[in-house]
């Protein structure tokens, strides 16, 4: 029998997948992107290695300083692979500090968000209250991409938390800003919906309050 005394266990299942899905089809250029970044200067540093080597003389020294920047960015490649595997198929019992979190969040979704003309701005701090991976993830990326869909660039949007006995409070609040009014760039695959939003942070435990520039989402801690 349902437990209708669960929110989470009442949303119907397929409200929740869809919102995934959506959210995930959102991510894919900014994962794109955490991808190949590292890869790009392995091709350029190749091709000064190359031109280095048929001169009549080459200096074995570069080349072996050229090798070991390939090498670190070869690593760093696949670090950031590991990464985006871990955002498609996470690990349900995987806890983070909320600091660390809110950054890895952040760190995905930057350049996107500058390109349309947003700046992410992380205010949290040193907050290294534990919370699920997983849910911080899937729930303040939909939240951002949310308020920036609904948004006018150019604008700032300020991340901060407050902590409190068994739960943490993220806040993401819109700013205008001087600067250029970015780009729309190829449609995305489709707006996330606020009952969507609302839908998978039921489904993680949390709880979202929407105001008119700003959104908070409470999430419960888990004990260290």
């Amino acid at each position: 029998m349902q437990n209708t005394e669960d929110p989470a266990a009442a949303e119907p299942d397929w409200l929740v997948e869809a919102a995934r899905y959506a959210l995930l089809r959102r991510l894919a250029f900014s994962m794109r992107h955490h991808m190949v970044v590292h890869l790009q200067p392995i091709g350029m540093i190749t091709e000064v290695m190359e031109r280095r080597l048929q001169s009549p003389s080459p200096d074995i020294q570069q080349v072996h300083e050229g090798m070991a920047k390939i090498n670190g960015y070869s690593r760093a490649a696949v670090q950031s692979c590991l990464d985006v595997v871990s955002w498609l198929a996470p690990d349900a019992g995987d806890v983070v500090a909320l600091a660390a979190g809110v950054q890895e969040c952040v760190a995905l979704l930057r350049s996107s968000f500058n390109f349309r003309g947003f700046t992410l701005k992380d205010e949290i701090g040193d907050l290294s209250a534990a919370v699920a991976r997983a849910g911080l993830r899937n729930v303040l990326s939909a939240c951002l991409l949310a308020l920036m869909d609904r948004a006018a660039s150019p604008a700032d949007i300020v991340l901060s938390a407050h902590l409190s006995a068994d739960k943490v409070t993220v806040s993401a609040t819109l700013a205008p800003a001087a600067g250029p009014a970015g780009f729309s760039g190829d449609p995305p695959y489709r707006w996330l919906e606020w009952h969507e939003v609302e839908a998978l942070a039921r489904a993680e435990g949390m709880a979202l309050e929407r105001f008119a520039d700003t959104v908070r989402l409470a999430i419960p801690v888990f004990a260290e």
